[in-house]
């Protein structure tokens, strides 16, 4: 398919094609780090990413170019390239209304739904009380079960 131009596609072509490829590719994660000058110590940072290798760039252009927000990363853990998006506004106004309205057809599905319902949590300020980011941490580690989280969310709670 080398030189077809997606986005000549009829934009509701292009939604699906964003959402399928974003079923296969893509990863809706929380983040949780500390940080102690926070009121509560602890960060949590929503985020969208979707990874590609180099010679594949052209995708990634097509989703930040299609999304008009976040950022291409070149990720040196795994040496591919990254589209990602974690400004919370960006993410309530582009991302998370585009998965609505295009949902994902597999289990990752119900990861986007978490995530939303993170990203709301957090618009309402319910992450700076602890009994909001108490309910936020357990969500976001009901995410991504085949992820790998550095520390167990017990260790997180009895910080709280």
């Amino acid at each position: 398919m080398q030189g077809h131009n997606t986005l000549a596609l009829p934009k509701k072509e292009l939604s699906q094609y964003i959402s399928g490829y974003v079923d296969g590719e893509g990863c809706f994660s929380v983040s949780v780090t500390k940080r102690p000058k926070l009121l509560i110590g602890w960060e949590i940072k929503p985020s969208f990413a979707v990874g590609q290798n180099f010679d594949r760039r052209e995708v990634l252009d097509i989703m930040h170019s299609y999304f008009s927000c976040g950022h291409i990363r070149r990720d040196w853990g795994d040496k591919t390239l990254k589209y990602e998006v974690r400004k919370a506004e960006d993410l309530e106004t582009q991302i998370i209304p585009h998965f609505l309205k295009f949902p994902l057809l597999s289990a990752k599905h119900n990861d986007f739904l978490i995530f939303a319902d993170i990203c709301k949590r957090m618009r309402l300020g319910e992450h700076h009380t602890k009994a909001g980011l108490r309910k936020i941490l357990k969500l976001a580690y009901d995410m991504n079960g085949s992820g790998k989280r550095k520390l167990p969310l017990e260790a997180i709670l009895k910080t709280l």
